[in-house]
């Protein structure tokens, strides 16, 4: 089952010509969010492709290098006669000021956008297999990080196993790997725990949005398949970062390295830097073991699992 994310604005607060402000494309299967909505992400959509068949919105904060793609976007799904209804999530208290931009052109658009408060700790969005969650991180105003994260898949079964042990091809093997347990024809009762291995852990995507260094980052990225943190600034500017609420490659790092995350992608890069994301790359590296990513706009990762079935 695929899970790709797709970089559509990977700028800090000023948009340049190679980079646009905030917003993530997600896709899990046939599923796909954004996470954050900058200006221009429609169009960044087009360009790269994503489609805009989009479900949710997680909104990480309300400055306006992270929201103000909604209006344009809403409008041109209302112009491509959307019916589907869409869902915004926002921090608390920010239900008012979303709801205004998605208004902003004085027209309601004709399908249904609702506007759901999360806190930290919330349940964003409850799928069969799969939660988004939001979580605290530490900006200059209220803000919340988002984890998707999978259930565990179930164990292996043991095919060869189930067989010697007299469980006839067909039907018992399904309940078998279900959690059942199965009576053969001699009265025998095979449990699952003798022919299924252990529960396989789902894929965790993490994405912090705008946020100083914080704990609460730690343990919902552990053991991350991919976090997405804030790297506004190079160690050249750590003073700035704490100043303004945000992180610098080498605390990235550092958060990364104590979550044990598997990849760390660095964003939000400040236009301070245009170009040369070359310290944020070296100070990322000597600060975390994994593979660190500085993705421009319209890099796209897959995020396999992690026992790469």
């Amino acid at each position: 089952m695929s899970m790709r994310v797709t970089f559509l604005g990977t700028s800090g607060a000023v948009p340049t010509t190679q980079r646009n402000p905030t917003s993530l494309y997600c896709q899990r299967e046939g599923d796909a969010f954004l996470f954050d909505c900058g200006e221009g992400t429609q169009r960044q959509m087009m360009r790269f492709g994503t489609g805009f068949s989009v479900d949710h919105i997680f909104v990480t904060h309300t400055h306006g290098d992270h929201v103000l793609g909604i209006p344009g976007l809403v409008q041109t799904m209302d112009f491509n006669e959307r019916d589907a209804a869409l869902a915004i999530h926002c921090p608390p208290g920010e239900k008012p000021l979303v709801e205004r931009l998605i208004n902003a052109t004085g027209a309601r658009p004709s399908f249904p956008v609702r506007v759901h408060e999360v806190s930290p700790g919330d349940v964003a969005l409850r799928r069969e297999e799969y939660e988004v969650r939001a979580f605290a991180v530490e900006h200059r105003t209220t803000a919340v990080g988002y984890a998707l994260v999978e259930d565990d898949r179930k164990g292996r079964f043991d095919r060869e196993r189930a067989e010697e042990l007299g469980v006839p091809v067909g039907p018992k093997f399904s309940e078998l790997h279900e959690g059942n347990p199965v009576e053969l024809d001699d009265g025998t009762v095979i449990s699952p725990d003798q022919v299924v291995g252990d529960p396989r852990p789902g894929r965790r995507f993490v994405f912090t949005g705008d946020t100083r260094p914080v704990d609460a980052t730690v343990e919902a990225a552990e053991r991350a398949d991919l976090l997405v943190h804030d790297a506004t600034f190079a160690a050249d500017r750590r003073e700035r970062a704490g100043q303004t609420g945000h992180s610098t490659a080498t605390q990235a790092g550092e958060i990364a390295q104590r979550a044990g995350a598997k990849r760390l992608a660095l964003t939000h890069v400040s236009s301070r830097y245009a170009n040369d994301v070359t310290m944020h790359r070296t100070e990322a590296r000597e600060a975390f073991d994994g593979e660190v990513l500085i993705p421009d706009d319209g890099d796209t990762v897959e995020i396999p699992y992690p026992d790469g079935e």
